[in-house]
Order: C-alpha cells, then sequence, then structure tokens
C-alpha cells in the first residue's frame, strides 16, 4: 500500500473525522448523569462508577470497555447507566459490572438489561469470575413491563455461574433495593459499605404501606445490620477504598488458574504501523480495499499464511498469531461472497476447528452473489454451507466490521446472531439486510407492480419521496452507533486499537481450553 499516495490520504483524514466523532459519542457516556450529579455524587462523599472501576483493577492494566454506546438513538443516556467490562484484579480477568448512581440512581431500564444480559454471557462462554459494583435504585419503573420478565435472568445468571465455579463478588456502595437486593442475595462474597449501603426488599415507605411498620433504612437494610444480624453482608467495609481493597483481597484468594493455551513467550509486533489503519478502508463502503492490509497491521510480525489463495478470491483465509495467540482470519476482499468464496469459508472454518485454533471475522459484505447464472451453479447451497460451518462451528469467534455487513454476508461471517465471543465495529461501519438505495428501489419495484396489476397509474412524485424517506431511515439504522446502541455489538472502537483489543479478547478466551468439533460433530452439509 502506498502510505502517499492521494487516495490514502483521503481515507486517512476521514477516518480521523470519524473516530473524532466516535470520542464525542464516547464522551456523552463517560458523564454518566452530567456534572450537576456527578458534583452531587461527590459532594456526598461517593466514587463514580469508572472511579472505582479504576481503584479496583491493576495498576497500570487496560479495562476493556463492552458495550459503551449502549441506548444511543434511544430515550434512556447513553452508556444505559452502568458500565461493563473486563478487567485484571489481582492478576484474574473478571467481569466487572458497576451501576452508574448518576444516572437515575443507577436505576435498570430494557437497555441496561440487554447491555447486563450480554456482560453476563462473555463472562460465562469464556469462564470468567464477575465483580459486580453495586448502587442501583432497582428498575426504573416507568419501563418496568420491559424488564421486569426478562430482568429475572439476571439472578439466574448468578446462581448459574456459582454452579459453574465462576464466583461473583458484591460489592455494596449504595442503595441495592427490590430486585436489586438479589444481587447481593445471590453472589458468594458479599461486601458492605458501612453508612452506605442499603439493601432490602422494600424500603421504609413500602413497608409503611404493605404493614404499617415504622423503620428507618439503617434497621431495615443497613450494611452494619446486615453484618452483624442477618448475615447477607460477609465483610463490612468502613468506607469505599475499604470495599474495594476487601475486594481485591477476596480475588487474590480465589485460587483462581486459567486453563487455555498460555500465549506465546515471545512475539513480534506488526511490521506497519497501526495508525495506517485510517487510511486503508474508505468511509465510502462502495470502494474497494485489499484486507491483507488491515491483517498486516494486527497480526504478530504481520506474518500471514494465507490459506487457498487463488481460489475464492473475493474471500481472504489463512493462519496467523495474534499477541502470541493462534488464529484463523476470514477477511471478505471484493464484498460479495460467490459459491467458490463460500466453499473455501466451510472448509477453512473445519480445519480451524480440527486444530482448536479461534477464529476472527473482519466483515466486509454486500452479502451472497444474486441472479440467475448464480442461482443455477448452487449459490443458496454454497452459502449454506458456510452458514453451516459458522453455526456449528465450536472454536471461539471475534467478529469485527470494519466495513459494510450486509444481508446473509452478515449471518456467513458470524455476525451477532451466530453468537460470536466478541464482536466489534469500526466508526464507518453500517449494517443491514441490503444497502438503503438497493432496499428503497425493491420497495419502489413491488409498489409500481402492484399498481401496474391493477391498471392504476403509478405516483411518480409519491415514488420518489417514499423512496426518499426509506434510504435516510436505513442509513441512520445502518450506523455502528445505531446497532451498537441496540448492543448488537460490544462497541464501536477506533481502529487504531483493533490490535489491542483483540489480543484483550484471546486472554480472556484463553481462560478455558479452546476446543474445535469433535468428529461428526458438523449439520450435514448440501453439496
Amino acid at each position: 500500500m502506498d502510505t502517499s499516495s492521494e487516495t490514502f490520504k483521503q481515507n486517512h483524514e476521514a477516518m480521523l473525522e470519524r473516530v473524532a466523532d466516535l470520542a464525542e459519542q464516547h464522551a456523552k457516556a463517560l458523564e454518566g448523569g452530567g456534572e450537576r450529579y456527578v458534583t452531587r455524587h461527590h459532594e456526598r462523599g461517593k466514587l463514580t462508577a469508572r472511579e472505582r472501576i479504576e481503584l479496583l483493577v491493576d495498576p497500570d492494566s487496560p479495562f476493556l470497555e463492552l458495550s459503551t454506546l449502549a441506548a444511543w438513538g434511544t430515550d434512556f443516556t447513553v452508556g444505559a447507566s452502568v458500565v461493563c467490562g473486563i478487567g485484571v484484579v489481582e492478576g484474574v480477568e473478571c467481569m466487572i459490572v458497576a451501576n452508574d448512581p448518576t444516572v437515575k440512581g443507577g436505576t435498570s431500564n430494557p437497555s441496561t438489561l440487554k447491555k447486563g444480559h450480554r456482560a453476563a454471557q462473555i463472562a460465562a462462554e469464556n469462564g470468567l469470575p464477575s465483580i459486580q459494583l453495586v448502587e442501583s435504585g432497582g428498575a426504573d419503573l416507568p419501563t418496568q413491563k420491559d424488564i421486569f420478565i426478562p430482568g429475572g435472568a439476571s439472578f439466574r445468571n448468578i446462581t448459574r455461574a456459582s454452579a459453574a465455579k465462576r464466583p461473583t463478588v458484591a460489592l455494596v456502595f449504595g442503595n441495592s433495593t427490590a430486585g436489586g437486593a438479589y444481587i447481593p442475595g445471590m453472589s458468594d462474597y458479599v461486601v458492605m459499605v458501612k453508612e452506605g449501603a442499603k439493601v432490602f426488599l422494600g424500603g421504609p415507605p413500602l413497608v409503611k404501606m404493605a404493614t404499617g411498620e415504622e423503620s428507618d433504612d439503617e434497621s431495615l437494610g443497613g450494611a452494619e445490620m446486615h453484618a452483624r444480624q442477618s448475615g447477607l453482608a460477609d465483610y463490612l467495609a468502613v468506607d469505599e477504598h475499604d470495599a474495594i481493597r476487601l475486594g481485591r483481597q477476596i480475588v487474590r484468594r480465589l485460587n483462581w488458574e486459567k486453563k487455555g493455551r498460555a500465549p506465546a513467550a515471545d512475539y513480534a509486533e506488526p511490521l506497519y504501523d497501526a495508525d495506517e489503519l485510517l487510511g486503508i478502508v474508505s468511509t465510502d463502503l462502495k470502494v474497494p480495499f485489499d484486507p491483507r492490509e488491515v491483517i498486516a497491521r494486527i497480526v504478530d510480525g504481520s506474518e500471514f499464511d494465507e490459506f487457498k489463495p487463488l481460489y475464492g478470491t473475493s474471500l481472504v483465509t489463512g493462519f496467523a498469531q495474534l499477541h502470541g495467540y493462534p488464529i484463523g482470519i476470514l477477511a471478505n476482499a471484493q464484498g460479495v461472497l460467490f459459491s467458490e468464496d463460500s466453499q473455501k469459508a466451510a472448509q477453512f472454518i473445519q480445519l480451524a476447528n480440527q486444530i482448536d485454533t479461534p477464529l476472527l471475522f473482519l466483515h466486509n459484505t454486500t452479502g451472497y452473489m444474486v441472479g440467475a447464472e448464480y442461482e443455477q451453479k448452487g449459490i443458496i447451497k454454497h452459502g449454506a454451507q458456510m452458514v453451516n460451518a459458522v453455526s456449528n462451528s465450536k472454536v471461539p469467534h471475534i467478529s469485527v466490521v470494519i466495513g459494510g455487513s450486509y444481508g446473509a454476508g452478515n449471518y456467513g461471517m458470524s455476525g451477532r446472531a451466530y453468537d460470536p465471543r466478541f464482536m466489534f465495529s469500526w466508526p464507518n461501519a453500517k449494517s443491514a439486510v441490503m444497502g438503503p438505495a438497493q432496499l428503497a428501489g425493491v420497495i419502489s419495484i413491488v409498489a409500481r407492480g402492484a399498481a401496474e396489476a391493477k391498471g392504476l397509474p403509478y405516483d411518480e412524485e409519491g415514488d420518489a419521496q417514499m423512496r426518499a424517506l426509506v434510504e435516510q431511515q436505513i442509513e441512520e439504522q445502518s450506523l455502528a452507533y445505531f446497532t451498537s446502541g441496540m448492543v448488537y455489538d460490544d462497541g464501536v472502537i477506533d481502529p487504531r486499537d483493533t490490535r489491542s483489543i483483540l489480543g484483550m479478547c484471546l486472554s480472556a478466551i484463553h481462560t478455558v481450553p479452546v476446543e474445535g468439533v469433535k468428529e461428526g460433530g458438523f449439520g450435514v452439509f448440501r453439496l
């Protein structure tokens, strides 16, 4: 790649603008409930959710925040009033979930629920213990119909994690009321902050209404009461810093050992600068690029052993190493997936399962090829082979949408519906059934045909307005921020951080052994 070319410079400048905008979107999540509520929280002698996490994780260790833009594009605060991510505590990779009390007292809305369930899924699939930093008023009551029934899974997940020997440590800093009381109630270890934590099924007003009993916060659910009388608190912390100290102490005594493969003791950094990733992909997704240029800037030593390079050239496949871990890579080259690409992918996925190697999918696809010639050659069968292989593959998958991810191509490249262990998007990424213009055009053709069948004149002006409206709507709903807001990925990331993020994901993945499909484990491939 010629980094001095005008095309590279234009791509680089355009992507920098996208990255700057991404920082602005992330800032909305970082500010929590806003300066006023953060100031009031500090004046009460309390730490914010991210301040608690920063003190909890090991000094100078990375924290991989997940679903940062959850609730983007909704009526709820960006971030969904909770911070989730993977952090290292006393050398142990843990899933950390921290309520943000500066946003409506840390109450849970439907987006909070999606984000929390995704965090629990990641912890379960990768065998991670969890730390809950609790300060929440429970359910956001106006949205209770959307969270009451599915919200019960949160408590089920904690108990199932315990049964799987993945303990949950609850550090309770403030309110944990109603259903929220079951978070410490279900956890393996519970730390409560003296004169700060308040854990009860019903607060004084509810108790008064239900039983007529007069009570106060401390006698009903205070930390000291739970430490001395109910036994719900295992440890009584004198303040928030002490609670974090105790939490770290608990993790230190878990006798935790990773059971997966250790990374190579020594590995080389890529030969090319990560900053060059900004100049490879055009923000105009119709412009093709060579995904090998992306691969060269994220894998160890820029070494990539390509598999079947002369066959199915719209899909690049091969093996590499990333932060010392083996990885198989599937990357879209020209957008459209043909029969040859599909068959190549299915074979490669089987090979990766044979040698217990995780797979990385780099999305830039418009979907499977359409048209009479390709239908007659069996594109449905061949695409189904690829989807079959993805569906039944047992090695962990990581997906990164670096361009477009449209139609069934999203499925074949292990999109969200196929449960990749982790999935991220670059800020230029788009995902939808099809492109906005194509989708609007299809609707127009169908409507025009219906009018002709009825012998009615077609409203050309109305058609133009409809197409413009549909294109605008689909364009907005295809954006990475929108899909990330719905927790359809685990975050929108700066392309330059891709290697580091993938390294943290692979480390988490190898907490447990990586094992591929056993003999006979795949379904029937339609040949």
